[in-house]
Order: structure tokens, then sequence, then C-alpha cells
């Protein structure tokens, strides 16, 4: 296990600004989505060789090329599935629970956004899978390239002009740079 000091300095400046509850619904949603993931992987009996916190998120490294189209898709899809499983079911029990509502935000949140067809996100990655599938491993990987770098492309403007109307929020700044980052060619992760 590999935690960065980019990672800790990001977890404390947002507990500082945003205070403790916050953080900790988004790291208990983020840990849950990371349960998910390695749960599918011992399903399919494949080994973790390292779990990294970085200052972009949590990713799990492991061998998933002996896994079959169906069985990885179920991989990537395993993390957001438990978010928006445990999403809808925190804001159906929340009743008036305002930390079971900021909970199930994180989760929901955290599921969603994962679910963007980005390439270093599950949702890029199933989409790269699904075309492969369909089309071959060279067709996946341009056309998730193209889809990926427009989707970055657009969530990065999106964001740059949401910290312009809103006055600034530098919240917004990592955010952006992790969305141009999919654009250049990197390992897959989970």
């Amino acid at each position: 296990m590999e935690i960065s000091g980019g990672f800790l300095l990001l977890t404390a400046w947002f507990a500082l600004e945003n205070g403790w509850r916050p953080l900790l619904a988004l790291l208990s949603a983020a840990a849950l989505h990371e349960l998910g993931h390695l749960m599918a992987l011992r399903f399919f009996r494949v080994p973790v060789a390292n779990f990294r916190l970085c200052i972009f998120g949590a990713e799990l490294q492991a061998d998933r090329g002996r896994l079959s189209y169906g069985e990885d898709l179920t991989v990537l899809l395993a993390g957001p599935g438990v978010n928006l499983l445990c999403g809808w079911a925190l804001s159906w029990a929340a009743r008036d629970r305002e930390w079971m509502y900021l909970a199930a935000g994180a989760h929901l949140l955290l599921g969603l956004f994962n679910l963007l067809p980005m390439r270093t996100l599950d949702g890029g990655q199933a989409l790269r899978l699904l075309i492969q599938w369909r089309l071959g491993p060279d067709a996946g990987d341009r056309l998730c390239a193209v889809v990926s770098a427009l989707c970055a492309a657009g969530i990065a403007a999106c964001l740059v002009l949401l910290m312009r109307v809103s006055g600034g929020s530098l919240w917004l700044l990592p955010a952006a740079a992790a969305a141009l980052s999919v654009i250049v060619p990197g390992e897959q992760r989970i």
C-alpha cells in the first residue's frame, strides 16, 4: 500500500476547508468503491499487486489481462455499482438525518463521476472494453481515446467556467487538472 504526500495534503486541505464530516463521507464512499472492485477481483481470483492513494484518488493495481471482456467489465463496474447502491440505500433510509444525506450524496457523486467516459475512469475503461469486444482492440483504443479527450476537455472547460463564475473556488482546479490528465496516454487502473 502506498500513500502519496499529495493525497495527504489534499485530504488535510479538504478537511480544513470543509470539515471532517464531508471528508469522512467522501473517504468512506471511496473505500467502499475500491472494496467493490476488490471483491470482484477476488471473485475472479485475480491477485492485487498494489493499492495506492494519490492526489487523483485511489488505485488498485492488478493484472486483469487473463479476464474475459465480461469479467473485466464486471470488475470495472463493481466500484461504481457499490457507490450507486449505497447512495440509493442511504438516501432512502435517511429520513431527516443530515449525515446520511451527505453520505448518500458522496456515494452518488463518486459513482456517477466514475462512470464518465474518460479513459482513466471506470466508465472510460468500460467503454473501451465494450468497443473492443464489438470492433476489436485497435478500434476500441482509438474510439475511446477520442471520446475520452472530448469528455475531458468539456469537463475541464465547465470546471474552469464554474471556477470563474463562483469567484475562483480553488477546489475545482484539481478536478480540472485531473480531467485534462486523461488526454495524455497513461496506464489503465481501477
